[in-house]
């Protein structure tokens, strides 16, 4: 009887408890509301002409986002400013296109949404400017029922997606929410053309954002990574630039114990779903063991590539010849930038051939080699890592 008391007595506690929390959240988010319709109100007051004639803004604190909305009909902008404002974003409105490009040179924006329909600067060119002058801006185009294939065309020019009008609260809601997970999700993929040494023991992860490459290791022009132990054996595995660009990976096929291979010859396989790519030995010599825990475990990869993530341990044989032809320190960092760079011209050429006519950027993002077709990933595999 004691302990069902004291059994009902922690769970009447932990409703109670999520009750409170409950209660608070909510009463916070009520109170965000009225700070954000204050906000709002006051906005409506200011005078900002001088940076844009038409120009209306409503600043919140801590914003989600940052908007700029550019349509000649009033009842639209009004609707950005209120539906949103109360949400968290921070929302400028203009009426003429020529005034959103002057905005943008000046301020930071993420969004820009853009009318197709407006007097001498329509949507098409609003879009062009804008990712012309901001390629970091996400362009969504605000479109009718009769100009949704023309809003799908300004995809080409490099719009993120389109809304369409009329909409309701809710719609412009969950559309927003939608598209900033989307570009938070690929600002948080996008990887920094920079190279660095790592000295960082093997249980700490390689920077996400950078390409990474450890004090003491020889990198292969085929993006393999090889330590050498004093009895002359040899770990290998792949390297940074190799894994982030790939992505996850599904399965590693290792070599036989006991094969002997000659460097450049194909030693292992990293499997992506129906894809494989076919790595080759920066050395000389037999196989002796390969990585158990890592074919158990290929998600370790995603942490780093390097250390206890080697694939396989090969008896050398002709160090003292092969080494030199690998890179360390500040020779290897100058081959990942120059392959960074030979890498983002591939990719333009790739994309600028693709159906769809997307322009590639400058940008290098993780796992970007899955994301083209078949043919063109087995294209970019072979320049990098067959050699």
């Amino acid at each position: 009887m004691v302990l069902l008391l004291l059994l009902v007595s922690v769970v009447l506690f932990v409703l109670a408890d999520l009750g409170v929390r409950e209660l608070t959240k909510s009463l916070s988010e009520k109170a965000k509301r009225r700070e954000r319709a204050e906000a709002l109100a006051v906005s409506l007051k200011l005078d900002v002409s001088r940076e844009a004639k038409s120009l209306r803004r409503a600043e919140v604190k801590d914003p989600v986002a940052r908007i700029l909305c550019v349509d000649d009909e009033d009842v639209i902008l009004d609707s950005f400013r209120k539906i949103l404002v109360l949400d968290g974003y921070a929302v400028d409105t203009v009426q003429t296109g020529q005034e959103a490009l002057g905005l943008v040179q000046t301020h930071h924006y993420d969004f820009v949404f853009t009318d197709l329909k407006m007097p001498a600067m329509d949507g098409v060119d609003v879009v062009k400017a804008v990712k012309h002058m901001r390629p970091d801006i996400d362009v969504i185009v605000i479109t009718g029922f009769a100009t949704v294939e023309t809003a799908v065309e300004c995809m080409k020019y490099g719009a993120t997606d389109y809304v369409q009008k009329p909409f309701t609260e809710d719609e412009l809601l969950a559309f927003v929410k939608k598209t900033l997970i989307r570009r938070q999700d690929r600002i948080a993929k996008l990887l920094k053309p920079s190279v660095h040494v790592s000295h960082l023991p093997e249980v700490d992860r390689v920077r996400r954002s950078e390409f990474s490459i450890p004090g003491g290791a020889f990198i292969s022009a085929g993006h393999t990574w090889a330590t050498m132990a004093q009895d002359g054996s040899v770990k290998v595995g792949m390297d940074d630039f190799a894994k982030k660009l790939l992505g996850p990976v599904d399965a590693i096929e290792f070599p036989p114990v006991g094969m002997t291979v000659r460097a450049g010859q194909p030693l292992f396989v990293v499997r992506q779903k129906k894809r494989r790519v076919q790595f080759v030995s920066p050395i000389s010599g037999r196989v002796t063991k390969t990585n158990a825990l890592l074919a158990e475990d290929t998600e370790a990869l995603e942490l780093s590539p390097y250390a206890k993530n080697w694939v396989c341990v090969i008896d050398a044989d002709k160090l003292d010849v092969e080494v030199p032809q690998l890179k360390i320190g500040k020779a290897a960092v100058a081959m990942f930038e120059e392959d960074i760079d030979k890498f983002r011209g591939l990719m333009k050429g790739l994309l600028g051939d693709a159906a769809t006519g997307t322009e590639a950027d400058d940008a290098i993002y993780r796992g970007e080699l899955s994301q083209l077709t078949d043919d063109q990933s087995e294209r970019v595999a072979k320049e990098f890592f067959a050699r």
